[in-house]
């Protein structure tokens, strides 16, 4: 092979991805069937099977069992916008994660106490194995669930207090900020870090994604003067989500 030449797979994966984008193979359309392939493009079974499996794995496909593989329909991403902290009433778990004006969101979620990692240590500023509580949520928008997010907040600063649980006592349900600010810890800043990767099995099953499909990371950590007292990993699919950061210049 050539210098800069793609192997035959990928040029038969190409132009069916051309063909998918530019609507001669609609939504719900059969893809041709490997042989269709073989002999449309004059290649192997074994480059046919290839160019369908790429396709599967950029999520542009599905196989359906016993029926063969369809194009999938794409949808169209949808804003997750994220600006800074809002003060004010309805300040909740949702609207600190999905600001986005008129949206109206439901979540639910779920505490418990454990030894922080290596990680989540480092990123608390803490020593591993020193106490947090851990709260996993489910987010959903129109019934449709939208994001994970997994907390940790280091039972050094909350523990003993009326907010030691995100989604119990007199402050339960509301954000961060306005939870530290009732045992007096004044959060000041926040630092979020974006990345991608493939989503594990058990948040596409929470999230109705499929084996292979990319998720899109925030890690977020809340600082009081320099002291981490919440960190957290949103998760958010990226076939239907883009995150939309609006920030004020100073």
């Amino acid at each position: 092979m050539a210098f800069g030449e793609q192997p035959a797979y990928l040029r038969v994966a190409s132009d069916l991805r051309e063909k998918i984008v530019n609507g001669a193979l609609p939504p719900h359309t059969r893809l041709p069937s490997q042989a269709r392939i073989r002999e449309e493009y004059g290649v192997s079974d074994t480059v046919a099977l290839e160019a369908r499996k790429v396709l599967m794995a950029e999520g542009l496909v599905e196989g359906r069992s016993g029926s063969g593989t369809y194009v999938r329909a794409r949808p169209v991403p949808r804003p997750i916008a994220r600006s800074g902290y809002r003060a004010g009433p309805g300040t909740t778990p949702f609207r600190q994660e999905q600001t986005a004006e008129g949206v109206r969101g439901t979540w639910e979620s779920r505490s418990e106490q454990e030894g922080a990692s290596v990680e989540i240590a480092e990123r608390l500023g803490i020593e591993p194995g020193d106490r947090v509580m851990r709260t996993r949520y489910v987010f959903r928008e129109a019934g449709e669930p939208m994001m994970l997010s997994t907390s940790w907040e280091p039972l050094a600063v909350t523990g003993r207090t009326p907010v030691m649980l995100p989604e119990e006592g007199p402050l339960g349900g509301c954000g961060v900020v306005d939870r530290m600010a009732a045992i007096d810890i004044v959060v000041d800043n926040v630092a979020e870090e974006v990345g991608a990767r493939p989503g594990l099995a058990e948040e596409l099953l929470a999230l109705g994604g499929v084996p292979g499909h990319v998720v899109m990371v925030i890690g977020r950590t809340y600082y009081a003067s320099g002291l981490a007292v919440e960190t957290a990993d949103v998760v958010v699919p990226a076939d239907r989500y883009r995150i939309a950061y609006h920030l004020p210049v100073k």
